[in-house]
Parts: structure tokens; C-alpha cells; sequence
């Protein structure tokens, strides 16, 4: 019963945070890049912290966060993750690490997963980002640009976000 509230709330919240979009900065040139990750398809964040080399940033410019569908029971030293226990009922986030993050005032926010989830959607849909780039199958609503690449293919994707973010005069 708590799961489909938590469903229920998670998918109002998205609702809400998508209407009540600030766009205004839209079309500001890039100095900061955010990551929301699944961490069931990607796990080497090193290659996401090259993306500084690739655009001129520097590193502390390029933060990583991962969502984790069940906690680990193992101890990890990693504090910029959520999963979905961190979610409660009311579809509020428990995390402090990742409120942080999503009040950090992103130049572009990069939602890295597949198709729809309702974990990321929302932690997208609550991000400060002023731009937002997503994957082929994601909710259109929640992202400034769709790149028609599958997630595994890392180069591809690298390529093409860099092709658009010149022509956009991002950088």
C-alpha cells in the first residue's frame, strides 16, 4: 500500500516540479556539468569527471551523483548517492546530500539512465539546472535536449553532447 503512495506522490511531485520550471537562464554559457546516474547501468564516474577535459571546466566543475535502487549492504564511502529508501511515502527526499545537489545551480544536468524512472524523473524535475539533457526514452517534459543514443555508448554520446553544447554556444 505504502509503495503505490509513495508511486502516486512521486509522480506529483515530477508533476508539479515540471509546471513550475524556471527556464529564464536557459541559454547561459557552461561553467558547471551534473550527473544524475543509475548506477545499475554506469559505475565508472571517472570517465564522467573527464568531461571537464573535454569541455575546459575544471574538476571540482563536474559533480556525479547516483541513484542505487537498494542500499548496499556493504559500508560505502561514496555520500553522493540515493536510493530508494531515501524516498518516504510522501515522495519528499530524506537525503541531505542529495538536496545539496539539487540546489546546486547547474549550467547543464545530464540525467544518465534509461527511458523513464520515477526516482530520477523526480530528482531531475527538482534539480536548479538551468539546462537539461537526457537519453532517447526519457519524459521529453523534464529535459532541454534528447540525444538518440543508447546509454552504453559512452563516445557516442560524448561526441554528440559536445557537437550540440558547441552549437548551442554553450561553450
Amino acid at each position: 500500500m505504502f509503495e503505490n503512495l509513495k508511486k502516486r506522490a512521486l509522480q506529483k511531485h515530477t508533476e508539479k516540479n515540471i509546471k513550475n520550471r524556471d527556464t529564464s537562464q536557459i541559454n547561459s554559457k557552461m561553467k558547471t556539468l551534473g550527473f544524475l546516474v543509475d548506477e545499475m547501468l554506469f559505475q565508472d564516474f571517472e570517465k564522467l569527471h573527464d568531461f571537464s577535459k573535454i569541455f575546459g571546466l575544471q574538476p571540482k566543475d563536474v559533480k556525479v551523483f547516483s541513484f542505487m535502487e537498494v542500499k548496499k549492504k556493504l559500508p560505502t564511502l561514496q555520500q553522493n548517492q540515493i536510493n530508494n529508501k531515501d524516498f518516504n511515502w510522501k515522495g519528499e527526499i530524506q537525503n541531505q546530500n542529495a538536496k545539496e545537489f539539487l540546489e546546486r545551480d547547474f549550467d547543464v544536468l545530464v540525467g544518465l539512465y534509461d527511458g523513464k524512472h520515477r526516482f530520477l524523473d523526480l530528482l531531475v524535475s527538482e534539480s536548479k539546472a538551468k539546462f537539461k539533457v537526457g537519453f532517447k526514452d526519457a519524459d521529453p517534459r523534464l529535459y532541454d535536449l534528447l540525444i538518440a543514443v543508447s546509454t552504453n555508448d559512452l563516445p557516442t554520446f560524448t561526441a554528440e553532447l559536445k557537437k550540440y553544447i558547441t552549437l548551442l554556444n554553450k561553450v
